[in-house]
């Protein structure tokens, strides 16, 4: 199974786009090895997706260089093309390859993003009927969750206004003084709602149209910057990295303290 790793922004928002354009319930993908390999084959006439990898490695040579010289060894970048088939152009895949877990119900509490958005530490005030983030006294609000007609919509939306508050100078200290319309509050709006598809496939929540659709329309004010899109990525990558990090210490505390308690 190709897994994704924290880093990868632009190869996520590649394959999450193409689970969209396919109307695909799985967010699982495997090269064709894969799925030959797991007892099954893609079925004739699907069409990959074809995506690149970048990362570094450190070869054997250099290695060994740095243990006899005791400095650091050099790494050397490589970019590596693939050629994906999501999990629903397959079939007679084994039993755990074959489809993701069933989602939850949309009236469900989802715990794990419960966990992250109180392990966030931001002032999240529920009430009213508009969502926003405000800078200059680092508080989100969101409606109700009974609010929203799809109820997964809460998260979706919570996830989406923590991602503009993690831009706050005491956090990652992003530029939030751009006014409605102009090229920076599109810039902000890209990163806040591609975080929020981020931290949605981290959590197990299904990515939604909205956010293709909305990405879209803040890309049209940034049409004329062939870069936006990347340094948007790169910027909601790092604030969902962010996010995740302050819940995964959150619940290595809690951990610790329950180990503390059985001694």
């Amino acid at each position: 199974m190709f897994s994704l790793r924290r880093g990868q922004p632009t190869l996520l928002l590649i394959l999450w786009g193409a689970v969209i354009e396919g109307g695909w319930p799985s967010q699982s993908w495997l090269t064709y090895r894969q799925a030959c390999e797991a007892g099954g084959h893609v079925i004739k006439g699907e069409r990959g997706t074809h995506v690149v990898y970048a990362d570094k490695f450190v070869p054997r040579a250099e290695r060994e260089r740095a243990h006899e010289t005791g400095e650091e060894a050099r790494t050397v970048p490589f970019l590596k093309r693939f050629t994906l088939f999501n999990v629903a152009q397959c079939e007679r895949l084994r039993g755990d390859l074959a489809e993701d877990p069933a989602p939850l119900p949309e009236r469900e509490i989802v715990p794990l993003a419960e966990e992250v958005i109180a392990a966030s530490d931001v002032d999240v005030r529920i009430g009213g009927e508009r969502a926003f983030y405000v800078p200059a006294q680092d508080y989100v609000r969101v409606p109700p969750q009974s609010a929203f007609f799809h109820q997964i919509d809460y998260y979706r939306t919570c996830l989406h206004e923590l991602t503009h508050a993690t831009g706050h100078c005491s956090r990652l200290g992003r530029d939030l003084t751009g006014t409605f319309g102009s090229a920076k509050y599109a810039q902000e709006e890209l990163i806040a709602e591609m975080g929020s598809a981020f931290l949605c496939t981290a959590l197990g929540i299904v990515p939604s149209v909205r956010h293709a659709d909305y990405i879209g329309s803040w890309l049209d004010v940034l049409r004329e910057d062939n870069r936006a899109v990347f340094r948007a990525a790169s910027a909601a990558s790092k604030a969902a990295d962010w996010l995740l990090a302050r819940h995964g210490e959150a619940h290595g505390s809690r951990a610790d303290r329950a180990g503390r308690a059985a001694c």
